[in-house]
């Protein structure tokens, strides 16, 4: 009897234990991972605000007078308002009608 009281808060001390490193080490490399997520994301932002302020930079009015002066007013044509796509699902599906069309025509041409 004495045995059975002895092993039984026993192996429910060392059970807890093995428990509590296991969930510890897990837990240790989840902050790992968040922490190298962290750094990713840092960098991402980082590289975002230079894009935009590259971005604000080169589509100032000065940099556009001087760019439009380096091309010439004759050379220079503005985007017309179709071309400009809000979403790039609208760039994508422009795109599979013009290959669709091409061919469509590659086949008209080879059945010739």
């Amino acid at each position: 009897m004495f045995k059975i009281k002895l092993i039984f808060p026993i192996t429910i001390f060392i059970s807890l234990l093995i428990i509590t490193s296991t969930i510890k080490n897990k837990t240790r490399i989840i902050e790992k991972q968040i922490s190298n997520l962290h750094k990713a994301i840092l960098v991402k932002e980082k590289n975002l605000n230079e894009a935009e302020l590259d971005f604000y930079y080169l589509s100032s009015p000065t940099e556009l007078e001087k760019k439009l002066d380096l091309l010439g007013f004759y050379d220079y044509q503005p985007i017309k308002y179709s071309n400009i796509y809000f979403d790039i699902s609208d760039l994508s599906k422009i795109q599979n009608k013009i290959s669709n069309l091409n061919n469509i025509n590659v086949e008209k041409i080879q059945k010739k």
